[in-house]
């Protein structure tokens, strides 16, 4: 039945009418939705939750506001930093900006230490101990948008230079005996981390697209045939934006910078590698038959399936992130599983229909004929064709050599794999947000001037309130005995509840750190024994923890929960797809395991190249569940594309004859689209965020050793030992076995 409709469907795409009416309906659709919708870019939305209200720190969060609101606000700290020491020349021109913000407010601005009315002598008393550095708070409405306060920071700077003539915002940390200053602190961070993805939107694009139009022009060495692919990939994108942005405008998604980025490296990678599979097909059943269309027919029905199959795969597999807690992850799902669907279908409707419009003339220069019309086309010339080229090709001899030693290669290349997995397990993770950005980022700069010339837990204190009952404490006496406690506040009491305290700690390691985080639950047990010392009962429920460091502790829960979620489902449902498409548990198993195999190995050999090759200490926490669904969804869209083809053969010819041609007439396509999906996941490592850099360079490995890996000999050789089992318990495996007796 399935082979019928495709029949039905090729002979209607490849038709006079057919293909011409497929693209006046793809410009139709392109028009009415570009002209009526919103664009994705105008609904993102970079401040979304990434925690859910119920997580402790989020809870806190909620409590601070309400009992302790003079710190609800974004503060931006002016980290101001001279390398022979602050100057009362220095100082005189912070206070007459101080008080300059004062008379007149930044846009967005709460309040500012009004240090234009300390005497000289109690403003050094905040210089740092070396007389180097001084830190100059100003609070931001918590509400306003990024953009907002990035406009105020801008007229900042400007005022800034009026006050000293020469920018102290412009100056570099190289620059000796320089005033500078940045802004850091959470409104500076949040400002630079939206800066940097939006400066990586354009030059992502260009050179994604640069990318794999070099690369289709290496490969077919033709110009027509490698503008198909991008224009599809076109048509598909002006689609996915405008839906997209509908669907955010909505509400029944919501989506950020990093995934749209993220999204079009996806778009243009696997949305290629579609075109390709069945460019392929087409153009080697033009050497096969004299009749375009009926070469584009027997394309359709031979590649469709496994086109189809495998872009459901990964739709399904994204779809799965909507079951995660993390927001940031969870806000992939439905940009990334919309992309794939919509390339999927434009892959076989638009493209056939630009294939059946150019025919043969896709391949100019290099127009594939069937040997026909090439002993036609050389008589017509007068020259004599030729004989055909009888030696076995590289994939056949492979293939052959699969074949011969399956156990040899089965067992080398899990040994390779196995300890690139091992250092899989030597990974160090990070949750610290600065470490994503590039190292001359003001605000990470400006972070590692308070680390350096002041105690790094100033930046970003846990907030640890308790429920006292009336009772006296002795928690701050104990929090300051912690030797992980820099310094601890005195207790401030609730606006609306006098019995609630809160206590600012400041820790003596890098508030960011794994170290930092790993203590959150030790300030809470402590914060108990102090409540039920004081007799304060049920004090399990009367301790809040706040600040940044608590909440990266609740992302590493949260997110650790997230994978052990999601990958189970994107296993299981992948199993499922498997099992529908060859009806076989043992082809299903053995090939999840590859799979599996080849994320672990990403992973390891990710590690190595990152942290040997590129001094890299620790990785950020999402990639592997990040990197999971990528490397597992596209690396299974190969072992579907191999298997597919095997199976194929396998009805009409002994098994070792299909696998040997099945590797030969996949391999090239598949290791073409291998690369250029390898190249645009690879693309992001140019991008100045270390989150994308870590996560393109995993996930390009990951498809890399797909391609020349796992593909070309793991799969086949696994094939080749298991025989007629492969197929089991389907039909197929009777078949087998009568052609093997």
């Amino acid at each position: 039945m399935k082979t019928s409709w495709f029949e039905k469907y090729g002979n209607w795409v490849s038709s006079k009418k057919g293909k011409w009416i497929t693209l006046v309906v793809w410009i139709l659709i392109l028009a009415a939705v570009n002209l009526t919708l919103p664009q994705a870019s105008t609904q993102k939305n970079d401040l979304a939750a990434n925690l859910s209200s119920s997580k402790p720190s989020v809870e806190a969060q909620k409590l601070a506001e309400k009992e302790f609101p003079s710190g609800d606000g974004k503060p931006a700290l002016l980290t101001w930093y001279r390398s022979s020491g602050l100057t009362d020349d220095d100082i005189a021109g912070i206070q007459k900006l101080s008080r300059d913000l004062a008379d007149n407010p930044l846009p967005e601005q709460l309040n500012a230490v009004p240090i234009h009315e300390m005497p000289l002598p109690a403003v050094k008393q905040l210089i740092s101990k070396d007389g180097t550095t001084l830190v100059y708070p100003i609070l931001f409405d918590k509400k306003a948008s990024t953009e907002k306060v990035k406009a105020s920071l801008k007229e900042l700077n400007d005022r800034t230079g009026d006050v000293f003539g020469t920018n102290p915002f412009d100056a570099k940390m190289k620059d000796k005996d320089t005033l500078l200053v940045r802004a850091t602190g959470p409104a500076g961070i949040e400002v630079d981390a939206v800066d940097l993805f939006s400066q990586g939107d354009l030059s992502l694009l260009l050179a994604t697209v640069t990318l794999v139009l070099v690369f289709l022009l290496v490969i077919y060495r033709s110009p027509i045939l490698a503008l198909v692919p991008l224009v599809a990939v076109g048509f598909a994108y002006g689609v996915i934006s405008p839906v997209l942005g509908w669907f955010g405008k909505a509400g029944l998604a919501t989506f950020d910078s990093q995934g749209l980025s993220i999204m079009t490296v996806l778009l243009f990678g696997a949305g290629t590698d579609y075109c390709l599979f069945l460019i392929a097909r087409f153009r080697t059943l033009l050497k096969e038959e004299r009749d375009k269309k009926q070469a584009l027919k027997r394309a359709l029905t031979g590649s469709s399936g496994a086109i189809a199959m495998s872009g459901l795969t990964v739709v399904f597999s994204l779809l799965a992130l909507l079951l995660a807690q993390y927001g940031s992850i969870q806000r992939f799902a439905i940009p990334f599983s919309l992309s794939i669907l919509i390339m999927m279908v434009a892959s076989l409707t638009l493209v056939p229909a630009f294939l059946a419009i150019l025919g043969r003339a896709s391949f100019f220069p290099f127009i594939p004929r069937t040997r026909e019309m090439e002993v036609e086309r050389a008589e017509k010339k007068g020259k004599k064709l030729k004989p055909e080229k009888t030696k076995p090709s590289f994939g056949e001899k492979l293939g052959g050599g699969i074949v011969r030693n399956p156990w040899k290669i089965a067992i080398g290349t899990v040994v390779v794999l196995g300890v690139f997995a091992f250092f899989s397990m030597k990974i160090q993770y990070t949750f610290d947000t600065l470490s994503s950005f590039p190292q001359d980022m003001p605000s990470r700069e400006g972070f590692q001037l308070i680390s350096d010339h002041f105690n790094s837990g100033e930046l970003a204190p846990a907030q640890v309130m308790v429920q006292s009952e009336g009772n006296d404490l002795d928690l701050k006496e104990k929090l300051e005995a912690l030797p992980y406690v820099a310094k601890v506040s005195d207790p401030r009491k609730g606006e609306k509840n006098k019995d609630m305290l809160s206590y600012d700690v400041e820790f003596s390691v890098n508030p960011y750190s794994n170290e930092a985080m790993d203590h959150i639950p030790d300030l809470r047990t402590e914060a108990e024994k102090s409540l039920k010392s004081a007799g304060v009962s049920n004090a399990d429920d009367k301790v809040w923890i706040g600040g940044q460091t608590s909440e990266q502790f609740d992302t590493r829960a949260t997110t650790d929960k997230d994978a052990t979620v999601v990958i189970p489902i994107i296993i299981a449902m992948i199993a499922v797809l498997l099992l529908v498409y060859l009806r076989s548990v043992v082809a299903m198993l053995y090939l999840m395991a590859t799979v599996l195999l080849s994320y672990f190995s990403a992973l390891g050999l990710g590690w190595i190249v990152l942290h040997y090759g590129f001094d890299v200490t620790a990785i950020q926490g999402f990639i592997p569940l990040y990197s999971f669904v990528f490397i597992v969804a596209l690396g299974e869209d190969y072992n579907i594309f191999m298997i597919s083809s095997i199976w194929k053969k396998s009805k009409r010819m002994p098994l070792g004859q299909a696998v040997t041609e099945g590797v030969s007439q996949s391999g090239a396509v598949i290791t073409s689209a291998g690369l250029i999906l390898a190249g645009t996941f690879a693309v992001l490592a140019t991008l100045p965020i270390q989150v994308l850099v870590q996560f393109g360079t995993v996930t390009a490995i990951g498809v890399l050793l797909d391609t020349f890996v796992v593909r070309p000999f793991l799969v086949p050789a696994l094939t080749v030992i298991f025989g007629r089992w492969a197929f089991w318990p389907s039909k197929r495996n009777q078949e087998a076995i009568r052609q093997n007796n």
